[in-house]
């Protein structure tokens, strides 16, 4: 079943302005060291940091409390597979409301997909619920 469904569309320049005004500052507030670190290995690391800023929007959507309630940036991070597949870890808040969300007898799957096309960087997460065991 499904228990959230969230997206985003984010300017890439915004990112970019942001990074140029504010560096580490901004970086170190909304993004983990995974996620700077694969952002540092690409040739556009605004375009990278964009997609994930988008998926931490639409991940709180799909979390049904926007970035409020206590939910903070570091609290959803996008992984990405041996494939390159995007994922979400949810800690500290977002992971709480995770679990409160999730029906008894369930376990809950966060799925993510991002896409860029300069100037703009967007993600989809849909959140599932799938019975124990399944």
């Amino acid at each position: 079943m499904i228990l959230g469904i969230g997206t985003d569309l984010c300017n890439i320049d915004r990112i970019a302005g942001v990074l140029e005004r504010h560096g580490d500052r901004f970086r170190n507030r909304v993004y983990t060291e995974r996620e700077l670190a694969r952002a540092a290995r690409r040739a556009h690391e605004a375009g990278t940091l964009a997609k994930r800023w988008a998926a931490k929007e639409a991940c709180s959507k799909a979390l049904g409390t926007g970035l409020a309630m206590g939910i903070a940036w570091r609290d959803m991070a996008v992984d990405n597979l041996a494939s390159g597949q995007p994922t979400m870890r949810l800690s500290g808040w977002a992971a709480e409301r995770l679990a409160a969300m999730t029906p008894p007898g369930h376990r809950a799957h966060v799925h993510v997909t991002l896409t860029d096309d300069h100037p703009w960087a967007q993600a989809f997460v849909v959140i599932e619920a799938l019975p124990e065991g399944a």
